[in-house]
């Protein structure tokens, strides 16, 4: 795509702005396709975006380019949070870090994940595999930031149920 990056840059950071202003984290994904299709109409997103990709294109572009960077990036400057979540004392130092899903090695021997609750089974599975294939984990524990699908009280029995089949202890909704 030949956009010029001063355009590139002011669309996304114009959009990255509206995502936080929607705390578009803890979004369901029906709300998510609706300001999908929203920012592609949108003369300032979708219309600009329209002149250096073909039309049908820019909703894909908004979704997998700009909005996926804007949660991967976002998901791991909240490690902070997450560790507040937990209660997990700030001096502790970071031993190693992980993407997909984002988490943790902390120098107590913990590990620590998390991301959206429609993946909470990566999470979990991350969670415990991380924990046993380091020799320094002892134990590890899950965030699940809530979008939407995990809401009710027998979803959330269920993962409860895996958490502590699999040892992950404690497991924490962010909502």
């Amino acid at each position: 795509m030949n956009m010029p990056e001063e355009m590139r840059r002011s669309i996304k950071e114009a959009l990255w702005a509206k995502l936080d202003d929607l705390s578009w984290l803890t979004m369901s994904d029906a709300d998510h396709s609706n300001y999908y299709e929203q920012w592609t109409r949108a003369p300032d997103i979708g219309g600009k975006l329209g002149h250096f990709m073909d039309p049908r294109a820019v909703r894909v572009y908004i979704k997998d380019t700009l909005v996926k960077d804007y949660a991967r990036e976002r998901l791991l400057e909240s490690a902070d949070q997450v560790l507040r979540a937990l209660d997990i004392p700030p001096e502790l130092t970071i031993v190693r870090k992980y993407i997909k899903p984002h988490g943790l090695l902390l120098s107590d021997g913990r590990v620590v994940c998390w991301g959206n609750s429609r993946d909470w089974k990566h999470l979990l599975m991350a969670a415990f595999e991380r924990q046993r294939a380091s020799s320094r984990a002892k134990a590890c524990s899950v965030v699940v930031i809530e979008n939407g699908k995990t809401v009710d009280l027998e979803t959330r029995e269920l993962v409860r149920d895996a958490a502590a089949r699999l040892g992950v202890d404690p497991i924490v909704w962010w909502e």
